[in-house]
């Protein structure tokens, strides 16, 4: 009796060393943004959409191999080998970078004004030979490389790539608000070039004068730029851009407005369709052999959107968006 009692607490409670991943929510994002003197009473619903993600149990493992909108993903895949709380501080950090790049694109689509301010580039992991792995940790920002300061990423890889391997470097970073020096020799990059062995991204500051407050829950990660774009855009204008229609989508957006590819697309239509969206925006990237080959079920966002709509939701429209103006364009023409 007791082995049987345990061998049920196990299918329903053991951790496995797998992920599930699913449809997530599809959430209306009025009550996200907060813009004072520019509340939304328009009909209808701008939708965020996510991805739930949830340590594998032998009962969830068993159910994800049995449904087709389930997917097992390895640890690695989902959290990159970081601890979860790391995870979770990158992933706080990629939407709190979506929303600062959200409200930039929205306000200068608004012409309205806005100043963004670069930083530098945040850590977001810090490969084990690099030289600055002692001083370094994720979440820190990078200002300057012997006394240099750029104005995006690529001007700090590009610097930094002309220096030799082996010669001394200083950064400058910011660690938990405190700013910190360290001095290493440059390690050499798989592409044989110089580097300080992190991977990075852009950390900027945007400051509008109209203000605005986006509060995304517990919704991690960049792929809700363009949804937050589009309701920033609508407070802002109070242009009747939805119809009474409930719209989704998803996909990053950076500082001039153009929308890149996410993950999980697939779950995020369903999600879309149980929350009774009509119009689904999906990233475009033109597809190509060499991409496909790295693509997520070997299709680009927009055609594993399409296809899972087709199946599963056929009275959704999948609309295809290069960048924001692609998205206003067909809101404002297909009333």
């Amino acid at each position: 009796m007791l082995v049987a009692v345990l061998a049920i607490l196990a299918f329903f409670m053991l951790p496995l060393p797998e992920y599930i991943e699913g449809p997530g929510s599809a959430d209306n994002l009025k009550s996200f943004v907060k813009m004072p003197g520019h509340p939304d009473k328009r009909s209808g619903k701008f939708m965020i959409t996510s991805v739930a993600v949830a340590q594998a149990r032998p009962v969830s493992y068993l159910y994800a191999k049995l449904n087709p909108h389930y997917s097992v993903e390895s640890t690695a895949n989902v959290t990159g080998g970081e601890s979860n709380a790391t995870y979770d501080k990158v992933q706080d950090f990629y939407m709190q970078s979506a929303i600062n790049e959200s409200i930039y694109t929205a306000y200068r689509a608004a012409k309205r004004p806005v100043t963004r301010q670069y930083l530098g580039i945040y850590v977001v992991s810090v490969d084990d030979q690099s030289p600055f792995k002692h001083d370094l940790q994720v979440g820190d920002t990078v200002t300057k490389v012997n006394g240099r300061h750029f104005n995006n990423m690529v001007g700090y890889q590009t610097y930094i790539q002309r220096q030799k391997v082996g010669s001394r470097a200083t950064i400058t970073y910011q660690h938990n608000g405190k700013t910190r020096t360290a001095t290493a020799k440059l390690m050499s990059l798989p592409t044989k070039k110089a580097g300080i062995g992190i991977t990075l991204t852009d950390n900027v500051k945007v400051v509008p004068k109209t203000k605005v407050t986006v509060n995304p829950g517990n919704i991690g990660g960049p792929s809700g730029g363009l949804m937050f774009s589009l309701q920033i855009y609508q407070q802002l204008t109070n242009e009747n851009l939805r119809h009474g229609r409930k719209i989704a989508g998803t996909g990053t957006v950076d500082s001039n407005g153009d929308v890149g590819e996410i993950g999980g697309i697939d779950k995020k239509i369903i999600a879309a369709k149980r929350a009774g969206a009509t119009i689904f925006f999906a990233p475009y990237v033109k597809p190509t052999k060499a991409l496909l080959k790295y693509e997520e079920h070997h299709q680009t966002n927009y055609q594993l959107a399409k296809a899972t709509a087709k199946k599963y939701a056929p009275n959704m429209k999948v609309v295809p968006v290069k960048n924001f103006q692609d998205a206003l364009h067909y809101l404002q023409t297909h009333p």
